[in-house]
Protein backbone atom coordinates (compact mmCIF):
# COMPACT_ATOMS: atom_id res chain seq x y z
CA UNK A 1 0.00 0.00 0.00
CA UNK A 2 2.87 2.37 0.87
CA UNK A 3 4.49 1.61 -2.48
CA UNK A 4 1.27 2.42 -4.37
CA UNK A 5 0.86 5.67 -2.44
CA UNK A 6 4.51 6.60 -3.15
CA UNK A 7 4.11 5.71 -6.85
CA UNK A 8 0.88 7.76 -7.20
CA UNK A 9 2.49 10.71 -5.38
CA UNK A 10 5.55 10.69 -7.64
CA UNK A 11 3.39 10.37 -10.73
CA UNK A 12 1.16 13.27 -9.60
CA UNK A 13 4.11 15.54 -8.88
CA UNK A 14 5.65 14.62 -12.24
CA UNK A 15 2.43 15.41 -14.08
CA UNK A 16 1.94 18.70 -12.25
CA UNK A 17 5.51 19.72 -12.94
CA UNK A 18 5.13 18.84 -16.62
CA UNK A 19 1.85 20.70 -16.91
CA UNK A 20 3.28 23.73 -15.08
CA UNK A 21 6.41 23.96 -17.25
CA UNK A 22 4.37 23.65 -20.45
CA UNK A 23 1.92 26.36 -19.42
CA UNK A 24 3.19 29.72 -20.61
CA UNK A 25 1.53 33.07 -20.10
CA UNK A 26 0.63 34.74 -23.38
CA UNK A 27 1.26 38.49 -23.37
CA UNK A 28 -0.29 40.67 -26.09
CA UNK A 29 1.83 42.92 -28.29
CA UNK A 30 2.15 46.54 -27.25
CA UNK A 31 -0.95 48.55 -28.08
CA UNK A 32 -0.49 50.93 -31.02
CA UNK A 33 -2.19 53.63 -28.92
CA UNK A 34 -0.41 53.23 -25.59
CA UNK A 35 -1.96 54.38 -22.35
CA UNK A 36 -0.54 57.45 -20.63
CA UNK A 37 -1.39 59.72 -17.72
CA UNK A 38 -1.11 63.46 -17.14
CA UNK A 39 -1.56 65.15 -13.80
CA UNK A 40 -1.29 68.46 -12.01
CA UNK A 41 0.94 69.27 -10.27
CA UNK A 42 3.16 67.69 -12.89
CA UNK A 43 6.07 66.95 -10.52
CA UNK A 44 6.01 63.21 -9.79
CA UNK A 45 7.28 63.89 -6.27
CA UNK A 46 4.16 65.91 -5.44
CA UNK A 47 1.63 63.38 -4.12
CA UNK A 48 -1.10 65.95 -3.44
CA UNK A 49 -2.61 66.13 -6.93
CA UNK A 50 -5.48 68.32 -8.11
CA UNK A 51 -6.32 66.34 -11.25
CA UNK A 52 -5.15 63.30 -13.20
CA UNK A 53 -6.18 62.06 -16.66
CA UNK A 54 -5.57 58.50 -17.85
CA UNK A 55 -5.96 58.18 -21.62
CA UNK A 56 -4.67 56.34 -24.68
CA UNK A 57 -2.54 58.13 -27.28
CA UNK A 58 -3.62 57.61 -30.89
CA UNK A 59 -1.25 58.78 -33.61
CA UNK A 60 -2.02 60.60 -36.84
CA UNK A 61 0.25 58.42 -39.04
CA UNK A 62 -0.50 60.61 -42.06
CA UNK A 63 -4.25 60.69 -41.43
CA UNK A 64 -6.33 63.81 -41.04
CA UNK A 65 -7.29 64.75 -37.49
CA UNK A 66 -10.93 65.09 -38.49
CA UNK A 67 -11.01 61.43 -39.60
CA UNK A 68 -9.98 60.32 -36.10
CA UNK A 69 -11.88 62.95 -34.09
CA UNK A 70 -14.77 64.05 -36.34
CA UNK A 71 -16.11 67.58 -35.89
CA UNK A 72 -19.52 67.78 -34.29
CA UNK A 73 -19.46 64.19 -32.96
CA UNK A 74 -18.77 62.91 -29.45
CA UNK A 75 -15.20 61.60 -29.25
CA UNK A 76 -13.66 59.44 -26.51
CA UNK A 77 -10.78 61.95 -26.09
CA UNK A 78 -8.04 59.53 -26.99
CA UNK A 79 -8.15 55.93 -28.17
CA UNK A 80 -9.53 52.65 -26.85
CA UNK A 81 -11.44 53.19 -23.59
CA UNK A 82 -12.91 56.60 -22.91
CA UNK A 83 -10.39 58.81 -21.13
CA UNK A 84 -10.77 58.87 -17.35
CA UNK A 85 -10.35 62.06 -15.31
CA UNK A 86 -10.01 62.18 -11.54
CA UNK A 87 -10.42 65.34 -9.49
CA UNK A 88 -8.90 64.89 -6.03
CA UNK A 89 -10.84 67.81 -4.59
CA UNK A 90 -13.83 69.88 -5.67
CA UNK A 91 -12.87 71.99 -8.69
CA UNK A 92 -14.13 74.54 -11.14
CA UNK A 93 -13.55 72.96 -14.55
CA UNK A 94 -13.95 75.43 -17.42
CA UNK A 95 -16.46 77.46 -15.42
CA UNK A 96 -18.47 74.52 -14.03
CA UNK A 97 -18.26 73.23 -10.47
CA UNK A 98 -17.36 69.53 -10.31
CA UNK A 99 -17.27 67.41 -7.14
CA UNK A 100 -14.16 65.39 -6.35
CA UNK A 101 -14.32 61.98 -8.00
CA UNK A 102 -13.53 59.98 -11.12
CA UNK A 103 -15.38 60.55 -14.39
CA UNK A 104 -15.07 59.85 -18.11
CA UNK A 105 -13.80 62.61 -20.36
CA UNK A 106 -15.40 63.08 -23.77
CA UNK A 107 -15.18 65.93 -26.24
CA UNK A 108 -16.91 67.26 -29.32
CA UNK A 109 -14.40 68.82 -31.75
CA UNK A 110 -15.31 72.06 -33.49
CA UNK A 111 -13.63 74.67 -35.66
CA UNK A 112 -13.03 77.49 -33.19
CA UNK A 113 -13.94 75.74 -29.93
CA UNK A 114 -14.46 72.26 -28.54
CA UNK A 115 -17.05 71.04 -26.09
CA UNK A 116 -15.41 69.06 -23.29
CA UNK A 117 -17.72 66.71 -21.41
CA UNK A 118 -17.39 65.32 -17.89
CA UNK A 119 -19.56 62.19 -17.63
CA UNK A 120 -20.64 59.87 -14.82
CA UNK A 121 -20.21 56.92 -17.19
CA UNK A 122 -17.10 54.91 -16.38
CA UNK A 123 -15.21 51.96 -17.75
CA UNK A 124 -16.68 52.16 -21.24
CA UNK A 125 -15.09 51.45 -24.57
CA UNK A 126 -14.80 54.45 -26.84
CA UNK A 127 -17.81 56.71 -27.19
CA UNK A 128 -20.08 54.07 -28.70
CA UNK A 129 -22.13 53.79 -25.51
CA UNK A 130 -21.99 57.47 -24.54
CA UNK A 131 -25.21 58.76 -22.95
CA UNK A 132 -25.82 62.49 -22.73
CA UNK A 133 -28.10 61.88 -19.72
CA UNK A 134 -24.95 60.91 -17.75
CA UNK A 135 -23.25 64.29 -18.35
CA UNK A 136 -22.07 66.07 -15.21
CA UNK A 137 -20.90 69.12 -17.14
CA UNK A 138 -20.23 70.41 -20.63
CA UNK A 139 -17.74 73.23 -21.02
CA UNK A 140 -16.53 75.25 -23.95
CA UNK A 141 -12.79 74.98 -24.50
CA UNK A 142 -10.66 77.40 -26.47
CA UNK A 143 -8.70 76.22 -29.50
CA UNK A 144 -5.32 77.56 -30.52
CA UNK A 145 -2.77 76.57 -33.13
CA UNK A 146 0.43 74.72 -32.31
CA UNK A 147 3.77 75.86 -33.72
CA UNK A 148 4.63 72.25 -34.48
CA UNK A 149 2.71 69.16 -35.52
CA UNK A 150 1.80 66.92 -32.58
CA UNK A 151 1.84 63.36 -33.96
CA UNK A 152 0.44 61.53 -30.91
CA UNK A 153 -2.58 62.88 -29.03
CA UNK A 154 -1.24 64.36 -25.80
CA UNK A 155 -2.54 65.93 -22.59
CA UNK A 156 -0.42 68.21 -20.40
CA UNK A 157 -1.09 70.57 -17.52
CA UNK A 158 0.53 73.83 -16.52
CA UNK A 159 -0.30 76.34 -13.84
CA UNK A 160 0.52 77.77 -10.46
CA UNK A 161 -0.59 76.60 -7.02
CA UNK A 162 -4.28 75.57 -7.18
CA UNK A 163 -4.92 76.95 -10.68
CA UNK A 164 -4.07 74.86 -13.72
CA UNK A 165 -4.89 74.57 -17.38
CA UNK A 166 -5.38 71.25 -19.13
CA UNK A 167 -4.04 71.33 -22.70
CA UNK A 168 -4.98 68.63 -25.21
CA UNK A 169 -2.81 68.69 -28.31
CA UNK A 170 -3.01 66.85 -31.59
CA UNK A 171 -2.01 67.77 -35.10
CA UNK A 172 -1.79 71.55 -35.18
CA UNK A 173 -4.48 72.07 -32.51
CA UNK A 174 -4.28 72.78 -28.80
CA UNK A 175 -7.50 72.68 -26.80
CA UNK A 176 -7.33 74.32 -23.36
CA UNK A 177 -9.58 74.14 -20.27
CA UNK A 178 -8.87 75.88 -16.92
CA UNK A 179 -9.06 73.79 -13.72
CA UNK A 180 -9.19 75.56 -10.34
CA UNK A 181 -9.41 74.12 -6.85
CA UNK A 182 -12.51 75.32 -5.00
Amino acid sequence: MKKIFLYVSILSVSLLTTIDTNAQQKFPKMDVSPMDAASYPTNWREANKLVKVVYSRPQLKGRELEKLAPKGKVWRTGANEAAEITFYSDVNFGGKDIAAGTYSLFSIPGDDEWTVIISNQRNIWGSYFYKEAEDVARVTASVSESDENIEAFSIVFDGEEDNATMHMGWGKLIVSVPVEKK
